[in-house]
């Protein structure tokens, strides 16, 4: 840290992301990307006629791929504002509805970067603890005085709540924002998206970087009520206008063009969880219900640390946070049902099995 950085950010910590080794000499099972490339689609839109367009700026307003998305989603386009994957929407969102005066209310085991934006942007946080089975107790975020930011399904838990109990939350809420992150719907949960005709306080933040196999790209978007968005294009277009490159933008729209092959994966990827949550149970791990592309899992007879690490000397990279309540479990992302056997393999031979 240098002599010349702000004194307000000298005790920040930063959100740590997931190694993200380059030398391709690993199972990749930590950062929960997909194991499938993207759709064809996608590939066919990256022509070169497209890429000598990279000398010209894009679109601020991305306006074919917010008509792409607010087609697929029945809502119009002024309900979306597109992000560099769905962090910066985050951080947006982080700074318009939440300050000195309004704080921010979210779960204690959860995304790493909620924490990071609040202290970022110095406002109070009310890190509200998980049941003891790691379940989220929707009463404790009703009339929470706040705004609400929950992920749902949450990571790295897995564990989604029911839409009811979300517009309970937001319907006690009509004087806070209520921002749920989805980042893992397509996997087993159930979108709120519906619900942001009925609220004015209700945003929903998605991303192409799990369920469509666009990491790499970084875009994510935010669907709510059209002076939601209006309050976010402004924090936008003070900051970064042209937010989404011109590539990012013909991806995005190919990505919802072949919705059915990233369908038809996602089902595979929930398959391969469930076996993989069936054979890790033989060998006496126990698990949470996960409804994402992850599991978090820990086993009796080894540390939390020790799984990592073993994987990792077999060359197999999964997650492990040294954080209390949690540092026995392993987040494992799903790969193909060839990378699971050969992590289990790994730990049948970790456990003498």
């Amino acid at each position: 840290m240098s002599r010349f950085l702000s004194g307000r950010f000298a005790g920040l910590k930063a959100y740590v992301p997931g190694e993200q080794p380059q030398d391709c000499n690993y199972i990749k099972l930590n950062t929960n990307e997909s194991p499938y490339p993207p759709a064809p689609q996608v590939l066919e839109a990256l022509s070169s006629e497209e890429i000598k367009k990279l000398r010209l700026y894009g679109d601020p307003e991305y306006r074919f791929l917010r008509e792409t998305l607010a087609a697929y989603y029945k809502v119009l386009p002024e309900n979306i504002m597109m992000g560099n994957g769905s962090d910066e929407i985050l951080s947006f969102i982080f700074m318009a509805y939440c300050d000195k005066i309004t704080g921010v209310s979210y779960p204690d085991i959860s995304y790493g970067f909620y924490s990071v934006y609040a202290d970022l942007y110095g406002i109070a946080k009310n890190e509200i603890p998980l049941r003891d089975d790691f379940t989220i107790n929707a009463d404790d975020y009703c009339s929470a005085g706040t705004t609400v930011v929950i992920a749902n399904p949450n990571a790295p838990t897995g564990l989604c709540l029911s839409v009811e109990d979300i517009e309970r939350i937001v319907k006690s809420n009509p004087n806070n924002m209520v921002v749920i992150d989805e980042a893992y719907v397509d996997f087993g949960g159930e979108s709120c998206i519906p619900l942001i005709g009925k609220y004015d306080n209700l945003l929903i933040v998605q991303t192409y970087s799990k369920s469509r196999s666009l990491a790499g790209a970084r875009l994510g978007y935010v669907i709510g009520h059209e002076s939601l968005i209006a309050d976010l294009d402004k924090l936008r277009y003070s900051t970064n206008p042209y937010n989404i490159d011109r590539l990012t933008m013909l991806v995005g729209k190919a990505a919802i063009e072949g919705q059915a092959y990233y369908d038809k994966n996602n089902d595979e990827i929930v398959r391969i969880r469930e076996y993989t949550g069936v054979e890790l149970r033989k060998m006496g791990f126990e698990l949470t219900d996960s409804k994402t592309n992850f599991i978090f899992t820990r086993h009796p007879k080894l540390e939390g640390s020790r799984i990592y690490e073993g994987l990792k000397a077999r060359g197999i990279l999964v997650r492990h946070f040294n954080k209390a309540r949690i540092s026995d479990y392993v987040r494992i992302t799903i790969g193909t049902e060839e990378q699971m056997d050969a992590m289990m393999t790994a730990l049948k031979e970790m456990l003498c099995l």
